[in-house]
């Protein structure tokens, strides 16, 4: 059977299922908050323009008003100055959207410690548990902060020090950005780096580094403990905006069920 038949049937047979993995998007969606003197981004909101009345009798309809990276959002190259040549969302290439999905998880040490720092050995220990990645894989790692995804304070994890969320370290960041096979890093925190990002060297490394060598992130996961350590594909499916940094983001992944095998 072609493959295209063969995957329509095994989504209608539910021996692939689709997981979605992204967080509802509302004003109520927490959103990274930055430190004067910086100016931070507009919450997500809805202006009604007509509701079966007057201005539209027959419809409802309403303005978006949204800065592009709040909720599950995409980070594109040019959303930073390392990567201010590359792409902005419009531009990359599609097949870099959609590709296999791995699935690293964290969540013990996040918990002992929101401070915690992926490094390189803890993904090369992943890798030779499971497997190298393949051409154009998405790695997403789980942390369970998707539990904290309708709490904005406890997703800041914010005190005076500032915010308190798990990320990696710069020799990470700069590992995972050389990585070929690599097309972009999913996290479930607010932005693909550590809430104290900003003290690590080059500040911020994973926006750096990895939107630098034209690789791309997307955040405020949700739902990854129901994909696989490895087996998944993702579909990444930004707002195509020309010029854009970024955008909210749809996230599917693909997974096969127990009804595969039979």
């Amino acid at each position: 059977m072609p493959i295209l038949p063969a995957l329509l049937q095994a989504l209608t047979t539910e021996k692939v299922k689709v997981v979605d993995l992204t967080h509802t998007l509302s004003a109520e969606t927490p959103a990274l908050v930055l430190p004067d003197p910086f100016v931070n981004l507009i919450d997500f909101s809805l202006e009604t323009v007509s509701e079966y009345n007057e201005p539209g009798p027959f419809w409802r309809h309403a303005n978006i008003h949204t800065g592009e990276h709040i909720g599950t959002h995409l980070d594109a190259p040019i959303h930073w100055i390392s990567g201010r040549e590359g792409h902005d969302v419009a531009s990359i290439p599609p097949a870099r959207l959609v590709g296999p999905a791995v699935v690293l998880d964290f969540v013990a040490q996040s918990e002992a410690n929101p401070d915690f720092l992926i490094d390189i050995a803890d993904i090369e220990a992943w890798e030779k548990e499971n497997g190298a990645f393949e051409p154009n894989t998405w790695a997403l790692f789980r942390t369970g902060w998707d539990q904290y995804g309708d709490d904005a304070e406890a997703f800041r994890n914010a005190d005076e020090s500032g915010s308190h969320t798990p990320g990696f370290t710069a020799a990470a960041a700069e590992w995972l950005a050389n990585r070929e096979e690599l097309s972009g890093v999913g996290v479930e925190t607010v932005g693909i780096d550590a809430g104290r990002g900003a003290e690590l060297d080059p500040p911020f490394p994973m926006h750096y580094h990895l939107l630098g060598h034209d690789k791309y992130g997307i955040t405020s996961l949700q739902n990854l403990q129901n994909l696989p350590a490895r087996g998944a594909v993702i579909v990444v499916s930004p707002l195509p905006i020309v010029g854009g940094t970024g955008s909210p983001t749809r996230v599917f992944a693909l997974v096969e069920t127990e009804e595969a095998g039979k």
